[in-house]
C-alpha cells in the first residue's frame, strides 16, 4: 500500500516547551527512568487493546501476540522501544504529545520552584512519561498505527520548539519509539545495562518485555564451527502480574516500583495494602497511598486512579466505579476473578459485584489509614497532602462516617498551632469534668479562628475549642453533628450551655448584669432595627465589647460569606439572610460608658460602631465602610477636644 505523503511541521504548546526544559535539567540525575516510562506507556497501550478486542477481535489483525520489544543499534546510536498495543491515530498523536490537554496545567506550573529536586517530584506527578525520552535523546522518532486502521503516522522532534507529523507505512498495529541518543549516553547501547534497568523498574509488567539474545556458534572438538551464531528472542522480565504473587515473594522495592508504574509517579508511596478476598465474589487488590497529592486532585472530572482488571485483563481506569471521590488520590489495581470478561463499562455501573468490591476496597483503605495514623510523623505528612479530601468523606460516605471521623485532624486552642494534628478522640480525652459538648469555631483563616472573640470565655475556663479554617469544614460540621456520643457545638451559635461550669458568684453576676442592662438592650435593638434578631448580654466575652451570634440551626456567618463569594444573593450587610443576635459584654468599658449616654445620636453612633466592629471581628465586610470610619472619627475628635 502506498501512503500519500502528508508531512507538516507544528509548534509545541508553550507548556510543553517549558516542561521539556525542566525535565531535562531536573531529572537528569535519574535519567534511566526514561525506559521505565516508555515501557509503562507500551503496557498501557496493550491493556487498552485487550479491552477493546473483547468486543472486536478483528483488532488483533490476525496476531494476538502482545509484547514490548527493546532493541539498540550501536552504529546508529539508537534505542528502540516498540509495542503491539492499540496504537494511535494522527489526531491522537497530536493531542497526546504535541499539547498538554490537562486541567490543572496552569496550577502545576505555578508550583514549580526552579529547585531541581523539588521540581522533579512535581514533574513525576504530572504524568509526562513520554517526554522523559529527551533526557537522553536529542531526537525522538515515534511511528504508530491504530489497531483497525491502515494509516500510520510518524512523529519526530528534537525536543525544542516544534515537531513534524507525516503519514507513513507500517506493517502492523502498535507504536515504535526510536531514541537518537545524545553524545555521552552510550551506556544505553549495552545489552546488560538495558536488561538491568528493565529488571529494576519493570519486572512486574504482566506482558513479555523481549530483547534479542545472541546464541554463539557451536564448535566441535577441533574448534570448527558446526552451527552459525543465531539471535533468539528472550523475555527479560518475569512477565507475571505482581498482584497475583504471594506477599512473601514480593519485596518492598517490588511494591514501590509497581506503584510508580500504575501511579505514574517518581516517588515511593507512603504505604500500601495487598489483599486477596475469597468466596463467591473473589478479587485481589493492591492499593497505594501516594506521598504527595497529584497535581489534579481538585479536578473532580479526573478519572484515573484505580485500575480494574478481570483475570489480569485490563477493563477500565474509571476510578469512580472502584473508589469514592474522597479517596480519589488512591492508586493501584483491583483484579476480579468472578466477573465476565465481556463486561461493559455501562454494566459495571449497575453491577452488585462491583458495588461489593468497591465497599470492600474502601474498608481496606480506611483500615490502612487508621493503621498509618498510629505513626504521628507519617500521618502528619499524609494529612498535609490529603486532609481536606478526607474531610469530604464525612459528607459523601454516611456508611463509613464514624470511621472517617476518627481519621480527621484539626487545630485547636490546646496548642494554638496551625498544624492540624489533633483528633476528635484526643479532644474527648481532654474534656473538662462536667463538659458535655465538643466546641468548635469556624473562620476563613486560622488567624481569624484563633483570635475569634467567641473563644474568650472558653480560654478563661480552660475549655478546648477546635479551630476550623478550611472551606470544607463548614460542610463537614453540617454532616458531623456528634462524635463518641458528644454533640459538636459552634461557639458562635445559640446560647452557650456553660452554666454547669460557672461558679455561684459568676451566675449571680450574670443575673444582675441582665437586669441592669434591660433598658440599654431595648434602646440598642431600636437603633439596629432589622440588622439583628435580638440584642442581649453575653456570657462569651471577657475582653471584646461585642460579638455576633447566629441561632443553633441557622447558617453560620462564615458559611454565608462563602456562599456570597460563590454568587449566592446576600442582603445589604453582606452576610446573607440570617439575622444575627448582637451580644454585648457588660464589663467592657465601651459598653459600661454607653449606659450613661444621654445624647441619642451619640448613643446610636456608638451602637453602630460596636456592631460594625463585631462584623469585622467575624471576618465580614461592611456595607458602608465610609460611614463606619466617619462615625469612628467623630468620636475620636470629641475625645481629643
Amino acid at each position: 500500500m502506498t501512503v500519500e505523503a502528508k508531512k507538516e511541521t507544528l509548534g509545541f504548546q508553550t507548556e510543553v516547551k517549558h516542561l521539556l526544559h525542566l525535565m531535562i535539567h531536573s531529572l537528569y540525575s535519574n535519567k534511566e527512568i526514561f525506559l521505565r516510562e516508555l515501557i509503562s506507556n507500551g503496557s498501557d497501550a496493550v491493556d487498552k487493546l485487550r479491552f477493546e478486542a473483547l468486543s472486536n477481535e478483528s483488532l488483533y489483525e490476525g496476531s494476538s501476540d502482545l509484547n514490548i520489544r527493546i532493541a539498540f543499534d550501536k552504529d546508529d546510536r539508537t534505542v528502540t522501544i516498540s509495542d503491539t498495543g492499540i496504537g494511535m491515530t494522527r489526531e491522537e498523536v497530536q493531542d497526546h504529545i504535541g499539547t498538554i490537554a490537562k486541567s490543572g496545567t496552569k496550577q502545576f506550573f505555578e508550583k514549580l520552584t526552579g529547585d531541581a529536586a523539588k521540581d522533579s517530584e512535581l514533574i513525576g506527578q504530572f504524568g509526562v512519561g513520554f517526554y522523559s525520552s529527551f533526557i537522553v535523546a536529542d531526537k525522538v522518532t515515534l511511528t504508530t498505527r491504530k489497531a483497525g486502521t491502515t494509516e500510520a503516522v510518524r512523529w519526530e522532534s528534537a525536543g525544542e520548539g516544534d515537531y513534524t507529523l507525516e503519514s507513513v507505512e507500517k506493517e502492523s498495529r502498535g507504536t515504535e519509539v526510536v531514541l537518537h541518543l545524545k553524545e555521552g549516553e552510550d551506556e544505553f547501547l549495552d545489552s546488560y545495562r538495558l536488561r538491568s534497568i528493565i529488571t529494576k523498574f519493570s519486572d512486574h509488567i504482566s506482558l513479555p518485555i523481549i530483547m534479542d539474545k545472541e546464541i554463539p556458534a557451536e564448535t566441535d572438538e577441533e574448534g570448527k564451527e558446526t552451527s552459525a551464531a543465531t539471535i533468539e528472542d528472550e523475555t527479560v522480565n518475569s512477565a507475571s502480574a505482581l498482584w497475583t504473587k504471594s506477599k512473601e515473594d514480593i519485596s518492598d522495592e517490588d511494591y514501590n516500583e509497581f506503584y510508580k508504574h500504575v501511579g505514574h509517579d517518581f516517588q515511593d508511596p507512603l504505604t500500601h495494602v495487598h489483599s486477596k478476598v475469597e468466596g463467591s465474589n473473589e478479587y485481589t487488590l493492591l492499593l497505594y497511598v501516594p506521598a504527595r497529592a497529584p497535581f489534579d486532585m481538585w479536578d473532580r472530572e479526573a478519572k484515573h486512579g484505580v485500575k480494574l482488571y478481570i483475570r489480569k485483563v485490563f477493563i477500565t481506569d474509571d476510578a469512580e466505579q472502584l473508589m469514592p471521590r474522597y479517596l480519589r488520590f488512591v492508586r493501584g489495581v483491583i483484579d476480579a476473578d468472578s466477573l465476565p470478561l465481556n463486561v461493559s463499562r455501562e454494566i459495571l455501573q449497575k453491577s452488585k459485584q462491583i458495588s461489593t468490591i468497591k465497599a470492600g476496597a474502601v474498608k481496606k483503605v480506611l483500615g490502612l489509614l487508621k493503621s498509618m495514623s498510629k505513626d504521628a510523623d507519617i500521618y502528619e505528612k499524609f494529612w498535609a497532602e490529603f486532609g481536606n479530601v478526607i474531610k469530604e468523606g464525612v459528607i459523601e460516605d454516611s456508611k463509613n462516617k464514624e470511621a472517617i471521623a476518627k481519621l480527621l485532624r484539626f487545630s485547636s486552642t490546646h496548642t494554638d498551632q496551625e498544624k492540624q494534628d489533633i483528633s476528635l478522640e484526643n479532644y474527648v480525652e481532654r474534656m473538662n469534668e462536667g463538659q458535655e459538648k465538643i466546641y468548635y469555631v469556624t473562620a476563613d483563616s486560622f488567624s481569624a479562628a484563633k483570635n475569634s472573640p467567641h473563644l474568650e470565655v472558653f480560654r478563661k475556663k480552660g475549655i478546648e475549642v477546635i479551630l476550623m479554617a478550611d472551606r470544607v469544614d463548614e460542610w463537614l460540621i453540617s454532616h458531623l453533628t456528634e462524635f463518641d456520643g458528644k454533640q459538636l457545638q459552634s461557639v458562635a451559635k445559640g446560647e452557650l450551655d456553660l452554666d454547669k461550669l460557672d461558679t455561684e458568684e459568676e451566675k449571680k453576676e450574670k443575673e444582675e448584669s441582665s437586669k441592669d442592662f434591660e433598658a440599654i438592650l431595648k434602646q440598642m435593638k431600636a437603633v439596629l432595627g432589622d440588622k439583628v434578631s435580638d440584642v442581649r448580654v453575653t456570657n462569651r466575652l471577657t475582653d471584646s465589647p461585642a460579638c455576633l451570634v447566629t441561632g443553633d440551626h441557622d447558617m453560620s456567618l462564615n458559611m454565608e460569606r462563602i456562599m456570597k463569594e460563590a454568587g449566592q444573593p446576600m442582603n445589604m450587610m453582606g452576610m446573607g439572610g440570617t439575622k444575627p443576635t448582637f451580644e454585648i459584654n457588660p464589663i467592657h468599658a465601651l459598653v459600661t460608658s454607653i449606659k450613661n449616654e444621654q445624647d441619642d445620636d451619640r448613643f446610636a453612633d456608638i451602637t453602630n460602631i460596636l456592631f460594625d466592629q463585631a462584623i469585622l471581628s467575624e471576618g465580614g465586610q461592611l456595607d458602608d465602610p465610609v460611614a463606619f470610619v466617619h462615625k469612628l472619627n467623630g468620636l475620636l475628635e470629641e475625645l481629643l477636644k
